[in-house]
């Protein structure tokens, strides 16, 4: 599901006309560590560098919200969405909220002039 729309950042794709905007689409993705994983991540708070576990949990978190993202789209009737940005928040203890948000729009792919 959503496999077939496309999602940018921008606010038009090259090659395509918005025929029609339908508005507002988000998608949301809560993880939250469990017990091993948040040990793993307080050891690496305490030697410094990177945060590989808590990284992971992010990625999967955004994976899932552009997912939930373009599945709402299409259950809208789009094709694609434009404008497409995250907010991540945290909530309570060690939940992570992603928001993946954008503008649901139908397109059609234009002709390419030939000179």
């Amino acid at each position: 599901m959503g496999g077939s729309v496309i999602a940018v950042t921008t606010q038009w794709i090259p090659g395509y006309e918005v025929e029609e905007i339908l508005g507002l689409v988000w998608g949301l993705s809560v993880r939250t560590r469990g017990m091993l994983g948040r040990l793993i991540s307080g050891i690496e708070a305490m030697v410094g560098g990177r945060g590989s576990a808590y990284l992971e949990e992010l990625d999967k978190a955004r994976r899932e919200a552009l997912e939930d993202l373009k599945r709402k789209a299409e259950d809208m009737g789009a094709n694609a969405i434009l404008s497409v940005d995250f907010e991540t928040t945290e909530i309570l203890e060690g939940f992570i909220v992603v928001t993946a948000y954008g503008t649901a729009v139908k397109v059609r792919r234009t002709r390419s002039s030939s000179t």
